[in-house]
């Protein structure tokens, strides 16, 4: 995987795409910073730095979050589920959705979505040569546009289950912006036997970090961080049934193993639904 030293020497000398904006920070590339990766530039590692500071089990975090989202994939596909739609995607990076997905289950297929321009063209430069995934530049607020998107259209059957997978990107989007109503949209678009999977951070376990982090995301980041309730959280689960363990803390869903840290440290509560309307 290489040292954080080595990712960012990389990053410095990776150019960036046309008219994608390197002069402010990405929440998707400080995520990849986080991990380890190399899609990230100066501004983004600056923030990275920042962050750490105000919570230095972040790193932590964003790695229980990753394990999580690959327990989720793995969970979904042992339900059946053969396709993906991923809102909020991210950089698909090491151990994403659609390579732990086809090397499961090959000729799974997986749309991800994302509307910030640097994270699709990162996306569509890894996924060449792979008809089974795509990139979307897309705004998860506006489900009918990611829904009708001639790629979403092309890839994902919507007669047959699909997997939901909104993982650390929720907290993105303010109450002003209905996010359970969003979900509920997309809820409604899929059919019986689908599922969603959520993380989504909390400030229930960590309150002054907590605050740090918003107040940081709101002074220097594109987009502002909103913290919700475990209530508010499985709020975002109606018309799902939720399955066991139900809405934990990251470490606590399905673990492969005894968690390694204390699971409040991990202040994302995470869980999966399925949709058995009839």
């Amino acid at each position: 995987m290489g040292t954080v030293a080595q990712h960012e020497g990389a990053a410095r000398n990776d150019a960036a795409p046309d008219g994608v904006d390197i002069e402010r920070p990405s929440a998707a590339r400080l995520y990849d910073w986080l991990l380890g990766g190399h899609h990230n530039f100066a501004p983004d590692r600056a923030l990275g730095r920042r962050l750490l500071r105000a919570e230095p089990n972040a790193r932590m975090i964003v790695r229980e979050n990753r394990e999580f989202l690959g327990r989720a994939v793995r969970f979904l596909l042992e339900q059946g589920v053969r396709q993906f739609l991923d809102l909020g995607s991210g950089i698909p990076t090491q151990e994403n959705v659609h390579q732990i997905a086809q090397r499961s289950a090959p000729g799974t297929r997986v749309v991800y979505v994302d509307n910030d321009a640097s994270v699709v063209a990162h996306g569509r430069h890894i996924l060449r040569g792979d008809p089974g995934a795509a990139a979307i530049q897309a705004d998860m607020r506006r489900p009918d546009l990611v829904l009708n998107h001639p790629t979403t259209q092309e890839l994902l059957d919507f007669s047959q289950p699909i997997g939901l997978l909104m993982v650390t990107v929720l907290h993105f989007i303010p109450d002003e912006d209905e996010p359970y109503a969003m979900v509920a949209h997309y809820r409604d678009a899929v059919p019986p036997g689908s599922f969603v999977a959520i993380s989504h951070a909390t400030h229930e376990a960590a309150p002054s970090a907590a605050a740090k982090v918003e107040q940081l995301y709101r002074s220097a980041a594109r987009t502002a961080a909103h913290t919700r309730s475990h209530e508010e959280i499985v709020r975002l689960f109606a018309g799902f049934d939720i399955v066991e363990p139900g809405v934990v803390y990251l470490p606590l869903w399905r673990p492969d193993a005894a968690p390694a840290v204390k699971p409040e440290e991990a202040w994302f509560y995470a869980g999966v639904g399925r949709l058995d309307r009839r």
